[in-house]
């Protein structure tokens, strides 16, 4: 079975993190939650989450994929922490999944992860990083990185999360079931 990791700080987008969690969750992916600092974490509009762990305990496992929540001061919070730094760096090094949404792309350009790559983000989150080819679509892949732009698309995210850990019919049983 697939897994996936889902970073989650104080001030992150929870729409877009639950949306994440709970379709991975419907499509048989086990998802682990990690804070970055024990105990409950308050999301950018207010809504507290208890994740499942902290990010230094998630950090013993390995995952197929990590998620990037953006939403701020959150995606503040991801860039400025060494361990969320390394952690994408090293899974993609790995060839592993790295995706992101909303503002916390930057935080995969920052060590160099967009360098050449298409992206997507929240409107100018990605401005200043020169080597990276923004696009206005909801969900942008290339290679084993997976972006888009805001808490409007994060349904559309997560269900192209789903598709590639566990495969197009199963994206197809989960989305019928949504009633979209």
């Amino acid at each position: 079975m697939k897994n996936a990791l889902i970073l989650f700080a104080d001030g992150s987008e929870e729409l877009e993190a639950v949306t994440v969690i709970n379709i991975l969750r419907r499509g048989g992916v086990t998802v682990t939650v990690a804070g970055l600092h024990a105990g409950p974490l308050r999301g950018s509009r207010g809504t507290v989450l208890l994740p499942d762990t902290t990010l230094d305990e998630a950090l013993a496992h390995d995952y197929d994929m990590v998620v990037l929540p953006g939403g701020q001061p959150g995606t503040g919070h991801l860039k400025s922490d060494a361990r969320v730094l390394d952690l994408v760096h090293r899974m993609n090094e790995a060839g592993k999944q790295v995706a992101a949404i909303c503002a916390a792309p930057s935080v995969l350009a920052v060590v160099g992860l967009l360098d050449g790559k298409r992206a997507t983000c929240y409107p100018g989150s990605l401005d200043g990083f020169r080597n990276v080819q923004v696009e206005t679509r909801a969900v942008v892949e290339d290679g084993n990185i997976i972006t888009s732009r805001g808490p409007g698309t994060a349904m559309d995210f997560a269900l192209t999360l789903l598709e590639r850990l566990a495969g197009k019919a199963k994206r197809n049983d989960v989305e019928a079931d949504l009633v979209r």
